[in-house]
């Protein structure tokens, strides 16, 4: 009864798609690692440049307000959407709107660096963090 689907045969798919899962976990944890090392690098390169930072601000998802978040650092994308706090956290700085995030700013959680910026995005645009993190850096404070 095994190849009609049977107990036996569910337990190695789910095994299968356990172990497929725990791989991918560990891909990905790889690819983050050496993303936050790129960012650190990033930081220690844009400090000792002495990069002007700012106090950066966060983006409603709707695209329609600006928010305090207390975070300084340098956007590392035009769009000010992406940016590196001065202790080498990456962060992503859209937050959900609302009137009591512009009384009172917003607490904007760092995240996970990706190795490619973008990807998966539904404009197909993509580019490797350490591209961008270059650009940024090669921009000194001719950014906007």
């Amino acid at each position: 009864m095994d190849g009609d689907g049977g107990p036996q045969w569910r337990e190695r798919q789910q095994r299968a798609v356990r172990a497929h899962a725990a791989a991918d976990a560990r891909q990905r944890d790889g690819e983050h690692a050496q993303a936050e090392e790129l960012v650190a690098r990033f930081t220690a390169e844009a400090t000792r440049r002495g990069l002007r930072t700012s106090r950066l601000v966060a983006q409603g998802y709707d695209g329609r307000g600006r928010y305090r978040t207390g975070l300084t650092g340098w956007y590392v994308d035009r769009a000010g959407l992406r940016a590196v706090t001065v202790d080498g956290r990456f962060y992503l700085l859209t937050v959900p709107s609302g009137v009591r995030a512009r009384l009172f700013g917003v607490d904007v959680p760092p995240a996970r660096p990706p190795l490619v910026v973008g990807r998966g995005g539904r404009d197909g645009e993509s580019i490797p963090l350490a591209d961008l993190l270059a650009r940024r850096l090669t921009a000194g404070d001719d950014w906007p």
